[in-house]
């Protein structure tokens, strides 16, 4: 008992946390086409990290979050300002920004030789949750992301109805005096948010799946946002907490003497969630012709 609270425990909370993270602004990602925004993130977190240790020398996983986190951030704003200015499609803008600034990252990283620097790819990917373990004390990515996942409650609890009618109907919502490209970039900003402060925890792969998978199901299942928001939450903390046990045991249940990556088994079982949502929904509509 003592060796789940303290070995397996603390990471199955913070896969969930950075799962109810992901999800909140996921759904709304969905909504407004915007889906892909996550993936987009993963790739403008570069030059912000090379900037950190330019200005701070230090390789540490605050700089580097803040860092990440500030290129997020920047990146959101590009991406309205790109929008508006140039009146093109929103993943059409993603798709200019966030190539520009992975573009601009690896010149930096080549150009003032911090491509020696240890950047760790494998924990980039797929994080390092197996380690998040209770030593003395609870890692600091389960204080981080159990304020964030709080806070973008609250927040989305504030915005609600302003949110939902600028996600579906924004011309309307124009016209009713609702800020519609004010939520949009806070919704970038907060997708920013969830996806960096999961990045240095479980990874990019995890957090990217987390971004659209749940959301993706529960739309699939769900005729109403706030059941689709509610079962897409269902979801995401279930491949959670099955992915990690499946990751950790299903080996050794077949006699194999290796585990898996626990965030790459998550993010395999909220795929294989959302294939099975598709199904159902297939056959629903099969049902109803």
């Amino acid at each position: 008992m003592d060796e789940f609270l303290y070995l397996s425990l603390p990471p199955m909370v913070i896969a969930s946390l950075a799962a109810i993270a992901c999800v909140l602004p996921g759904n709304f990602l969905l909504l407004s086409r915007r889906a892909m925004l996550g993936d987009a993130m993963s790739h403008v977190v570069l030059p912000g990290i090379v900037v950190a240790f330019l200005l701070t020398g230090s390789g540490s996983g605050v700089v580097m979050g803040a860092g990440a986190l500030a290129a997020a951030g920047l990146s959101a704003v590009m991406i309205e300002w790109v929008t508006r200015r140039a009146g093109i499609e929103p993943g059409a803008a993603m798709a200019v920004v966030f190539t520009t600034m992975f573009a601009l990252g690896v010149v930096l990283l080549e150009t003032t030789g911090t491509s020696g620097v240890h950047l760790d790819v494998e924990h980039a990917l797929y994080g390092n949750l197996e380690s998040l373990i209770w030593l003395g004390s609870a890692p600091p990515e389960l204080l981080r992301l159990t304020l964030i996942a709080a806070g973008l409650a609250i927040a989305l609890r504030l915005v609600w109805r302003p949110l939902v009618l600028a996600t579906f109907d924004p011309v309307f919502a124009q016209t009713q005096g609702v800020p519609v490209a004010w939520l949009r970039a806070g919704l970038t900003a907060a997708t920013a948010l969830a996806a960096v402060a999961a990045f240095q925890a479980v990874g990019s792969i995890l957090t990217i799946a987390m971004l659209i998978c749940p959301a993706a199901t529960a739309r699939l299942l769900t005729r109403t946002l706030p059941a689709q928001l509610a079962v897409s939450l269902g979801f995401a903390i279930a491949s959670a907490l099955l992915g990690y046990v499946l990751a950790g045991y299903a080996p050794l249940w077949i006699g194999l003497p290796f585990t898996l990556s626990a965030s790459g088994m998550i993010a395999t079982v909220s795929g294989l969630m959302l294939a099975a949502a598709a199904l159902i929904a297939s056959q629903r509509a099969r049902a109803a012709l």
